[in-house]
């Protein structure tokens, strides 16, 4: 019998959305979804991830219809959502795609309120929620609502469709790689901002990318699937990097997703040295220990350990103050660095699941 796909627990007693024995088979017997069951809480970014053809976009579009499910069940707020009216539906949960999908012939300020008309909103209330999501997302109502999609960067095309989405305050966000083609400057840049919103939004989206890197960034907890269809794991990003639970999890992730787990790691004040006492007057030299004149990067309590690593690697020296506020609460070297990094992994191991398919090896092994 095939091992079960590793899913951890949701978050929530109340899931916003819920996958039950959900299949998409197509009439040549191609199955293009197996048999998935996962909760996704409310308030929570889901990452999907896997290799061409493994039905993570086929997943997505069954959530709000736009590919009908050939079994199972699929809940969106308490409600069925195969019982349900599609156009309806949809105009519930907010989406975006790759291509942004604007209208070409309707303003910014058209666009972003397209559902809102449909919804049968006044006109008052369609302009100040127009302007309120499109300062929201970085973009001024007063310059840029008048203009047409191809007045625009890529970037800002989608930041528009971002808004767009928006608009009618859905419960439910779904995102078929959004960023994927944006050059990589403007890329890191709309992840960013888009992690700036979902912290003031608390949305719960479902998030389609073929990066796994963006899903480590993006992600509260990230679903692997493999070809046919399947699930194999559903965890957070630390944990599919350093307790992958199959070896196509751990092929997936990469030979070096230690390195990639730096990025997921926080650096807390345990990781570090104590501070340096102050020299007095000759003490004028930069943080750090570096000589005047070279800058070090100011890395914070509870940055990630790319960003340390970063750091330390800018400045020619072997040791990096870590702030909190204006002051250093601590010195991080190599040494900590890489304690750090093992702490976490050990950590992961300590809280290894039942559910493991590694079953009684992984145990021991914690």
């Amino acid at each position: 019998m095939a091992a079960q796909p590793v899913v951890s627990p949701a978050t929530s007693a109340d899931p916003m959305i819920s996958l039950m024995g959900v299949g998409k088979r197509y009439p040549d017997g191609t199955v293009a979804v197996g048999d998935l069951s996962f909760d996704v809480p409310a308030g929570e970014l889901l990452c999907l991830v896997g290799p061409s053809g493994c039905g993570k976009t086929t997943t997505m579009k069954m959530i709000n219809r736009l590919v009908e499910p050939t079994s199972g069940r699929i809940v969106v707020a308490g409600e069925d959502v195969t019982r349900t009216d599609p156009v309806r539906l949809r105009r519930r949960i907010g989406y975006v795609i790759q291509q942004v999908g604007l209208f070409p012939h309707l303003t910014v300020r058209a666009n972003v309120g397209t559902v809102p008309r449909l919804l049968g909103w006044d006109r008052a209330r369609v302009r100040t929620r127009v302007d309120e999501l499109l300062e929201l997302v970085g973009l001024e109502p007063a310059l840029m609502g008048a203009r047409y999609p191809h007045e625009l960067s890529g970037g800002q095309q989608q930041r528009v469709g971002v808004a767009r989405a928006l608009a009618a305050d859905p419960p439910v966000l779904l995102m078929d790689e959004p960023f994927s083609a944006i050059d990589p400057i403007a890329r890191d840049r709309l992840q960013a901002e888009f992690l700036r919103l979902q912290r003031e939004i608390r949305k719960t989206i479902v998030f389609v990318t073929h990066d796994l890197d963006e899903a480590i960034r993006l992600g509260d907890r990230i679903a692997v699937f493999r070809q046919g269809g399947s699930l194999e794991q559903i965890d957070p990003p630390a944990r599919i990097l350093g307790r992958p639970a199959t070896d196509f999890v751990a092929g997936f992730a990469g030979s070096d997703r230690a390195l990639r787990r730096l990025a997921v790691t926080p650096l807390r004040r345990d990781d570090l040295d104590p501070p340096r006492p102050a020299k007095g007057p000759i003490a004028a030299e930069a943080p750090g220990g570096p000589s005047p004149g070279q800058p070090q990067a100011r890395v914070r309590e509870g940055a990630s350990l790319r960003e340390a690593l970063a750091a330390l690697l800018a400045q020619d020296r072997d040791s990096l103050d870590v702030y909190a506020g204006d002051a250093v609460v601590g010195v991080l070297t190599p040494a900590g660095l890489h304690a750090a990094l093992r702490r976490s992994v050990a950590a992961d191991a300590a809280r290894e699941p039942a559910t493991d398919p590694a079953g009684s090896d992984a145990a021991e092994k914690a």
